[in-house]
């Protein structure tokens, strides 16, 4: 639990016509191959009138497992170029299902993975997509005499403040990359003059959503 990831944070739908052939991609973040299965049963159900339900879904913190299906395209038109364009996002922990609803007008197989890699980059950009990084919460509890120098050199390392307790003493927690856990934890003894007391909590992962820091636990 050691590297960052590139993830879908919030699901989307987006859909292309080509030659009246409509491609419907849908795409939602998923942690299992079970997960990934359900999804694409779901899709199959909800579009049941539909010649094709086309999938790629990669899986794994360094994406280690990933599969796809023509699902009756000619072969490599459809779930290859699909997983292309999810690889190309670096993204992991996701599927990619793309419904065809037949217009009557063969596309010839360049005409098919264009359509079916443009139909996953159309539902990707309906997404969220998010960094997801390694971190660990930290527990600092400080005197009212060093809560200045504790806040500024959080600040000044960008240093996310999950929480803070004023008692008879200030407890902060803290959220910190794993890069910079050592350089953080240092400055704190140092600018304390080892007053503050620190206690490294749970390793978590964490990024940057649209409403703001989002922690995975």
């Amino acid at each position: 639990m050691t590297e960052s990831s590139r993830i879908v944070y919030r699901g989307g739908t987006g859909e292309i016509t080509e030659k009246k052939s409509r491609f419907i991609a849908d795409i939602r973040p998923v942690s299992t191959e079970e997960e990934a299965l359900a999804f694409i049963e779901e899709i199959r159900k909800k579009y049941w009138d539909a010649r094709h339900h086309c999938y790629a879904y990669i899986l794994g913190e360094r994406g280690q497992q990933s599969r796809c299906s023509d699902d009756g395209e000619p072969s490599q038109t459809a779930g290859r170029p699909m997983l292309d364009v999810l690889t190309g996002e670096g993204l992991t922990d996701v599927c990619a299902v793309v419904t065809r609803y037949f217009g009557g007008t063969l596309l010839g197989t360049g005409g098919l993975v264009r359509a079916y890699s443009g139909a996953v980059k159309e539902g990707l950009s309906q997404c969220v997509l998010m960094e997801k990084r390694p971190g660990r919460e930290l527990a600092v509890t400080a005197g009212y005499g060093d809560v200045g120098k504790v806040q500024y050199l959080a600040a000044q390392a960008g240093i996310e403040t999950l929480d803070t307790v004023y008692e008879a003493d200030v407890r902060f927690s803290f959220l910190v990359s794993l890069e910079e856990e050592g350089g953080f934890v240092k400055k704190l003894t140092e600018g304390t003059a080892g007053r503050a007391k620190i206690q490294p909590g749970d390793q978590v992962f964490y990024g940057m959503g649209p409403d703001g820091l989002v922690v995975f636990r």
